[in-house]
C-alpha cells in the first residue's frame, strides 16, 4: 500500500497540493525514462507471501501483534487483518539454484515463525481464503494496529459514502454488506516481483496480463468463503469487490474500479504510472517534502515517494514498481494474481512456471499479444478464477481448449525454454515445471482439494458445514507441513 501513514484527517488544500506532486513526480519520472537512469545489471526476482492466522479449533486467530512481537523478524511484517501476517523474502537472482534457494529460505524461516507462533497458541496457514473465517470475523476491530489500515478504510468508505455489497454467484450463492474493508483481509496473496529494465517492461507486463488466467487456473487454492462454494479462486471477485470506492452510479458512468485488470497492452512503463495519476483519484493524499525534479538536477534518485503511495492504492493484478535500492532506482512487475499455498514447494514451483513462461513470452519474436486481444486475456482470468484447472481458455492459433491442455501442449515447453535463457539449473527447472505438469495430468490444485474434502467430510462422515470446514483446515495445515505438493496430497 505504500510507507506507513499516521492518522489524520485530509483537507481540500492536501488534495489540491497532491494531485499537484503526483504530477510533478510523473514528468519527474518520464525524464528518467528518457535518460536511462536505471538499475538493470543484475536483474533480481522476488517473492511476498501473505498468511493466515489459526487457533488450536482451526478458527482465525486474531492475535498478529503477538506473533510478530514473538517472532522478532523483519522479514515478517503486519497485514491488513489482524489474524494475517506477511514475509518479504530477500531478493535473488534466478540463476543456478536460485529457486531452491527461495524455497530453502522460505521453509526455514516459516518453521521458526511457526515454532513462535505456537507457543503463544497460534498456527500460520499458506492459503488463499481460510475456509473457517465467518461475518463477525470480519469487522472494524479485525483491523491490525497500524494506523494506514484505519486511514485507508476511513478513505474508501468516504469515496464510496455507503456500504459495500459484496455479492459472489458460484458453485453457491453469497450475498452480504460490509461497513469496512476487513473482507480484503480474507485474501491472502503470493507475490513475485520480477525487475526489468525500462526497455523491456512494456513486453513482461504485456507477457504477464496474457498468462494471469493460466496461472490462476493452475494454482486455484481459495474456493470456500463464509462457508460457501464459491469460484474456485474466489479471491478474484471478493478482492475486486472488498476495495471498491464506486457507487452505484459511478460504476455506470464507466469509472474505473481500482482492483483492476486494465484495459489494453502497454508500450511503455509509464502507460501505467500515467493511467494511474488519471484516472484515479488520492486515497491518502500524503506529501513527502522532496522535490523530485530539484533532486533530480543536482544528481540524486528522487524517491517519487508521492507517485509511489498512489500506485499502491491502485491494484493492478500487474502492478508496475518503481523503487530505489543501495542509491540506484530500478522498475519491477509485481505479479498479484496468485493465493498463498498450499505449500512452500507449490509456491516456488508457481513461481518457476511464472518466470519462465514469461521471459519466453516476452523475448519472442512475435509478441503474443499481437495476435490476441486484451478482452481475450481478461476473459480467460475471469473464467480461470471461476473454474480453476478445469477452465476453458483461449489461445492464438488454438482457439478454445481445456487449461490444462494449454498448459501440457504449449505452456510447459516455453517455460522450459524460459528458465533456461535465466541460467536455471536444469534439476531445479524440471523439479519444478514437473509439479506443474503433474498437477494438470491428475486434475488437483489447491481448490479442488479443498472442495474434494469437504464434500467427503460432509457426506461420509457426515459431519454439518461448520464442523467440516474445520477439519477441511486441519488436515490442510498437517499436509502443508509436509511440504508434499498438493497433487500427491491425500482425500481424508
Amino acid at each position: 500500500m505504500g510507507e506507513d501513514v499516521g492518522v489524520r484527517t485530509f483537507s481540500r488544500e492536501d488534495r489540491a497540493r497532491y494531485r499537484e506532486k503526483v504530477r510533478r513526480c510523473l514528468d519527474v519520472f518520464a525524464e528518467m525514462l528518457r535518460e536511462s537512469r536505471f538499475d538493470i545489471d543484475r536483474p533480481m526476482t522476488g517473492v511476498e507471501i501473505e498468511l493466515n492466522l489459526v487457533d488450536e479449533h482451526s478458527m482465525p486467530a486474531m492475535r498478529n501483534a503477538d506473533v510478530l512481537a514473538a517472532i522478532a523478524d523483519p522479514l515478517f511484517q503486519t497485514e491488513l487483518g489482524q489474524f494475517n501476517v506477511e514475509i518479504n523474502v530477500p531478493p535473488r537472482r534466478l540463476t543456478g539454484t536460485g529457486t531452491a534457494d527461495f524455497e530453502e529460505h522460505v521453509r526455514a524461516s516459516l518453521n521458526a515463525a511457526e515454532q513462535k507462533a505456537r507457543e503463544i497458541g497460534a498456527h500460520m496457514v499458506m492459503i488463499g481464503i481460510l475456509p473457517t473465517l465467518r461475518p463477525e470475523h470480519l469487522t472494524a476491530d479485525t483491523l491490525s494496529a497500524n494506523p494506514r489500515y484505519k486511514l485507508l478504510n476511513e478513505q474508501i468508505f468516504a469515496a464510496r459514502g455507503e456500504d459495500l455489497p459484496i455479492a459472489i454467484s458460484g458453485v453457491e450463492r453469497l450475498a452480504v454488506t460490509a461497513d469496512t474493508i476487513t473482507p480484503e483481509a480474507a485474501c491472502t496473496s503470493t507475490q513475485f516481483h520480477l525487475q526489468v529494465s525500462p526497455a523491456q517492461f512494456a513486453d513482461y507486463w504485456n507477457a504477464a496480463q496474457a498468462v494471469a488466467g493460466i496461472q490462476v487456473a493452475v494454482g486455484a487454492n481459495a474456493p470456500l468463503f463464509f462457508g460457501r462454494e464459491l469460484w474456485r479462486e474466489t479471491r478474484i471477485p471478493l478482492f475486486q469487490q472488498a476495495t471498491d470506492t464506486r457507487s452505484e452510479e459511478i460504476k455506470a458512468q464507466g469509472v474505473r474500479p481500482r482492483v483492476w485488470f486494465g484495459e489494453r497492452w502497454i508500450t511503455s512503463v509509464f502507460d501505467l504510472f500515467e493511467e494511474n495519476v488519471r484516472y484515479f483519484p488520492a486515497l491518502l493524499p500524503v506529501c513527502d517534502p522532496e522535490d523530485p525534479a530539484q533532486a533530480l538536477a543536482a544528481g540524486e534518485v528522487p524517491s517519487l515517494a508521492e507517485l509511489r503511495l498512489h500506485n499502491g492504492t491502485v491494484y493492478r493484478w500487474n502492478r508496475p514498481v518503481y523503487d530505489v535500492s543501495r542509491g540506484r532506482p530500478h522498475l519491477r512487475v509485481e505479479n498479484r494474481v496468485l493465493p498463498a499455498g498450499p505449500t512452500v514447494l507449490d509456491t516456488i514451483a508457481n513461481g518457476a512456471f511464472y518466470f519462465g513462461l514469461v521471459r519466453a513470452l516476452a523475448e519472442s519474436d512475435r509478441p503474443l499479444w499481437s495476435q490476441m486481444s486484451f478482452s481475450a486475456a481478461e476473459e480467460n482470468f475471469t473464467s480461470c478464477a471461476r473454474y480453476g484447472i478445469d477452465a476453458q481458455v483461449f489461445w492464438p492459433g488454438l482457439g478454445y481448449l481445456p487449461v490444462t491442455e494449454l498448459v501440457l501442449r504449449r505452456l510447459l515447453p516455453l517455460a522450459h525454454h524460459g528458465l533456461d535463457r535465466w541460467g536455471l539449473a536444469p534439476s531445479e527447472r524440471d523439479r519444478l515445471l514437473g509439479i506443474i505438469e503433474q498437477r494438470c495430468l491428475i486434475g488437483r490444485n489447491g481448490a479442488s482439494w479443498q472442495v474434494e474434502t469437504l464434500h467427503r467430510l460432509e457426506s461420509t462422515d457426515h459431519l454439518d458445514r461448520p464442523a467440516a470446514l474445520r477439519e477441511v483446515v486441519r488436515h490442510y495445515v498437517d499436509l502443508m507441513h509436509s511440504n508434499r505438493p498438493v497433487h500427491e496430497w491425500p482425500i481424508p
